[in-house]
């Protein structure tokens, strides 16, 4: 579904990334682990079209989106890719309910369709009590819950998340661990999780193992019955 050629990323005289290739099939949870200053960050912005690397490419079902323009990625973006990231980055100013349906609305879905939709995600995700409620009301754990519906109101294919669960604490933590697991088996997502929690680590499908800007490794981890 994805795959990365010989991406090549620099930023001066920095060479970040250094020929990074790799796979990845529909449906299957994917960690990046590595220490920081690897490249894991770059490698899953690039992926997500929000940079641009200095060579290489990036397709999506056979399609190299980095040849897209800009109007056409941003789009290609909103319908196809969700993200995740450590801090949730959830607009203080709004509601649960309006920061799920944001992206929707920028998608160009009607109102009621895409306030449906994310009512739909914030009951998945056991939020049904705190859809009216702003950022600022909520504990850490439903912040991410939170974010993590906003990253699926348009159905996306992919989920890129970078270290998830980094800000949580161990019982949150683990519930975030066992929703993406869930909306696996319910949706069908493709995940790429940037983690430094080898526990998450441990759970994925497949781990990478990222140092120097090289992909060093790539094992499959079992998953019990």
């Amino acid at each position: 579904m994805i795959e990365v050629e010989n991406i090549v990323k620099r930023f001066g005289t920095l060479e970040v990334l250094r020929g990074v290739s790799l796979c990845i099939d529909g449906g299957e949870i994917v960690g990046i682990v590595g220490p920081s200053g690897a490249g894991k960050t770059t490698l899953l912005q690039i992926v997500g079209t929000l940079d641009k690397p200095d060579g290489g490419r990036v397709l999506y079902d056979g399609v190299d989106v980095l040849k897209l323009k800009d109007k056409e990625m941003a789009h290609f973006r909103n319908r196809n890719i969700g993200f995740v990231f450590q801090f949730h980055q959830l607009l203080p100013e709004f509601s649960s309910l309006e920061n799920v349906a944001i992206p929707a609305l920028i998608g160009g879905e009607k109102r009621e369709t895409a306030y449906a939709r994310a009512k739909e995600l914030l009951a998945f995700m056991n939020l049904s009590d705190r859809m009216e409620h702003k950022p600022a009301q909520l504990s850490g754990g439903e912040r991410q819950r939170v974010a993590v519906a906003r990253a699926l109101v348009n159905k996306p294919q992919v989920i890129l998340a970078d270290e998830p669960s980094g800000s949580l604490d161990s019982q949150n933590k683990q519930e975030l661990h066992q929703l993406f697991f869930k909306l696996r088996d319910e949706f069908g997502q493709t995940f790429v999780i940037v983690t430094h929690d080898q526990g998450l680590a441990s759970q994925c499908d497949r781990v990478l193992h990222m140092r120097d800007g090289v992909i060093e490794t790539g094992m499959e981890t079992q998953q019990d019955d």
